[in-house]
């Protein structure tokens, strides 16, 4: 069964009255509006509204937010992100903070409009080049992140949706090698891969699979190229709907890198993904995007009609939805 439709207006979730920094649906709620805020804004700025906040501001003043800077790409001067600080408010002395984030760096998705979509283009064909972490785009976010993440580390929040996701999973990769771990929300991150889970035979698949990583850790031992270990206690928030297709694919990763430590062959599935077939075909022997040691996956299991709606979003900060979440750590 879908979700409710109208659980939402222009300050966001009807249902979020008061958040509880501690709970993992507020949490997931208000990451994804800041997100949305973000979409909000540039949609303001792009139909040339007298005031670019005019109806963006709800998205996060309704949670105690201030946006400090938005983050302009240099271009076609779009905005594909924002940085948000909490301020408490004076007249809620009995609110908790537990849990609440000093920051919040948040990224959009792609827009399909004309003004900016052959910007967004190149940076989604960037990720299946595992070239996103040369773009200025990137860049600008990474200072962002790091100008932010200096002053209080262990508060700030990165999120992101679809594209945006792929700006945070790289930004907070980049901290967590550097031992600062930053919180991280990772909405329909897309996995540039070949889509053999669609692969009907589970067995057939696992051995493809099996195959490919031998291979490519062979590979590794033979160029002796290392791109740095990923700490397992940094373990990101993933957020996927198995109706999308440009996400759904990580539940069957990180089953198979499960089965693979069952088996004792970790070391193997390790090596395999410091490296991408693809990369050495083009000439880019850069670590493949979605090498990601440990994460908190969820997966929304709600029907959904079209694959627009099962990216979008708007899906996450629904409040009845079905959802399956677990912890993957590597051994």
């Amino acid at each position: 069964m879908a979700p409710e439709r109208n659980n939402f207006n222009l300050s966001g979730p009807k249902h979020l009255k008061a958040v509880d920094w501690t709970n993992e649906d507020h949490r997931r709620s208000v990451a994804a509006c800041l997100v949305q805020g973000v979409y909000v804004v540039e949609g303001d700025l792009r139909k040339k509204r007298k005031d670019s906040q005019a109806l963006a501001s709800p998205w996060w003043e309704s949670f105690h937010f201030q946006m400090l800077e938005l983050l302009e790409d240099d271009s076609d001067s779009s905005i594909f992100g924002a940085i948000y600080k909490f301020e408490f408010p004076a007249s809620h002395s009995n609110l908790s903070i537990d849990g609440c984030p000093c920051y919040v760096i948040a990224f959009r998705g792609t827009i399909l409009k004309r003004k900016s979509l052959e910007r967004d283009i190149k940076l989604n064909l960037r990720i299946i080049r595992n070239a996103l972490h040369l773009d200025p785009r990137f860049k600008k976010a990474m200072q962002a992140v790091r100008s932010k993440a200096n002053l209080n580390s262990s508060n700030v929040w990165l999120a992101g949706h679809s594209l945006g996701s792929a700006i945070a999973l790289l930004a907070g990769k980049t901290m967590a090698k550097e031992g600062i771990f930053l919180e991280t929300f990772l909405f329909n991150l897309p996995y540039p891969s070949v889509p053999i889970e669609k692969i009907t035979h589970e067995k057939v698949m696992h051995v493809i699979r099996g195959a490919g990583n031998a291979f490519r850790a062979a590979l590794v031992l033979a160029m002796k190229k290392k791109f740095g270990e990923l700490p397992k206690a940094w373990a990101p928030c993933l957020f996927v709907n198995p109706a999308d297709f440009i996400c759904s694919k990580y539940d069957e990763y990180f089953e198979h890198k499960k089965k693979m430590e069952k088996f004792g062959l970790g070391g193997i599935e390790r090596l395999a993904t410091q490296f991408s077939l693809r990369g050495l075909i083009i000439g880019n022997e850069s670590e493949p995007m979605h090498r990601i040691p440990s994460a908190y996956l969820t997966v929304n299991l709600t029907g959904y009609p079209d694959f627009k709606q099962a990216h979008g979003i708007n899906q996450w900060w629904s409040h009845d939805l079905h959802l399956k979440s677990k912890l993957y750590i590597s051994e």
